[in-house]
């Protein structure tokens, strides 16, 4: 039999693809950003550096959607978000919209799910958009001319691989594309540090009828004692209940780092596998209806909730989600409070919002400074450090990532040359309500 030189090929060979659209980051906002911009024409290649799709929501294990609606009951975030949603629901992978008592005692409402059905979940949805996923790929560089990007290559099993798209969206999280591309980035104001991550564990089984029947105050009282006695990262014992069986994914670990930092982020995944273990002894010893639990796994990574917001043609303020500013541009709304977990000690700096209070993303934060064919989605828009803190959850991710994956298909069909920044606004915003989306 003669041999073949599969084994041996050359990894420096590069490959080349075309996209209308790239989406560099395959969590729920990039997902969400790729399968818009599909559903609307465009050619588009989903870049993950994972085997799966969903970030946060699936490597991190986050578990719940957060603030769907207003305190009142006022919904402010639907289309595909929701649709994901009633795709889980369908595979009998997710709850119901329930409303559930905070760590501070504030109310929050929330649909929890399952994290590995929910890979399936965006594995359809992409699948059905005719995106093309580039899976187990690592950005490596970026090519610019001018204020456009010309061209991203990425690395992959098969050697370096050129994709030259049209219009780039960075839902990376960590802004990686942009960070190569040179674009410019907000800076924390004195006093301020970047919001801790947390490593999700899996606990089970519970029995949530005793652990439910815990009120407020005792719950608060057993996050304190575990937190003064070193078993606990946080004063918190926040829980989201898996539907597929009788365990729990808790929240309450805490890793004060620069997740940009790769040996820093390398130290944070071990130390937060020790925070959860002893966190599992405490919940077994000292937590009515957790005697028989067990930590069962780990979230594949640490959740981030902040590293890199890109300076972008509106800083989004604080000011403009309590005022709240409405803004001509609005491409998505949200009502999540500014909740703020502090790099040291156990509590969080939570300001909530009145009862039927909301507030607008105007398009302008998803366009960086000096750049015409890029957009970004997810935490990494440019907003203040106490903005994202509102805006930075999944829900409001999701929405964000429906509207760039939207508008840059819009400026990828738009006569060569064209920016993301010349969009037909009042087009884009009668596309995204046409399709679901709330913008108010």
């Amino acid at each position: 039999m003669q041999a073949t030189q599969a084994g041996t090929a050359r990894r420096s060979d590069v490959g080349e693809l075309q996209a209308d659209v790239l989406v560099c980051g395959g969590g729920v906002a990039g997902t969400m950003a790729a399968v818009a911009a599909a559903r609307h024409g465009a050619r588009v290649v989903l870049l993950e550096r994972y085997g799966f799709l969903g970030g946060n929501a699936t490597a991190g294990a986050v578990a719940q959607f957060n603030s769907w609606q207003t305190a009142n009951g006022r919904p402010v975030v639907a289309g595909l978000a929701q649709e994901a949603v009633e795709r889980l629901r369908r595979y009998g992978a997710a709850g119901e919209h329930e409303t559930f008592v905070m760590s501070t005692g504030h109310r929050m409402d929330r649909v929890e799910y399952a994290p590995e059905v929910l890979k399936l979940v965006l594995d359809d949805m992409v699948r059905d958009a005719a995106v093309q996923p580039l899976l187990h790929a690592s950005l490596l560089d970026v090519s610019r001319a001018g204020r456009r990007i010309e061209a991203v290559r990425v690395l992959t099993k098969g050697g370096l691989l050129r994709i030259r798209p049209g219009v780039v969206v960075d839902a990376s999280g960590d802004m990686d594309l942009m960070q190569q591309a040179g674009a410019g980035f907000l800076s924390l104001d004195e006093g301020e540090a970047l919001q801790p991550a947390t490593m999700m564990f899996r606990f089970g089984p519970i029995d949530f009828a005793r652990f439910d029947a815990l009120s407020a105050a005792e719950i608060a009282a057993l996050a304190r004692r575990g937190y003064e006695d070193g078993a606990l990262a946080r004063a918190a014992l926040h829980v989201a209940r898996n539907p597929c069986s009788q365990d729990g994914w808790f929240n309450v670990s805490r890793l004060a780092i620069d997740a940009t930092d790769p040996l820093a982020l390398g130290r944070a995944e071990m130390e937060g596998r020790r925070q959860a273990w002893n966190a599992a002894a405490f919940l077994q010893a000292q937590v009515p209806g957790c005697e028989r639990g067990r930590l069962v796994a780990f979230g594949t990574q640490v959740g981030v909730r902040e590293t890199r917001r890109v300076a972008g043609r509106h800083v989004l303020t604080a000011q403009d989600l309590l005022q709240p500013v409405q803004f001509d541009d609005a491409i998505a709304a949200g009502a999540y409070p500014i909740d703020i977990h502090p790099a040291a000690g156990g509590e969080l700096e939570y300001t909530s919002l009145g009862d039927d209070h909301a507030y607008q993303i105007p398009f302008r934060s998803l366009c960086p400074d000096g750049l015409d064919n890029a957009l970004v989605a997810g935490r990494g828009v440019s907003a203040t450090h106490q903005a994202l803190a509102a805006i930075r959850v999944m829900t409001i991710s999701m929405a964000v990532g429906q509207a760039a994956g939207t508008a840059a298909a819009m400026a990828a069909q738009a006569p060569r040359g064209a920016t993301v920044a010349s969009v037909d606004m009042p087009g884009l915003r009668r596309v995204l309500q046409a399709r679901g989306a709330l913008l108010a």
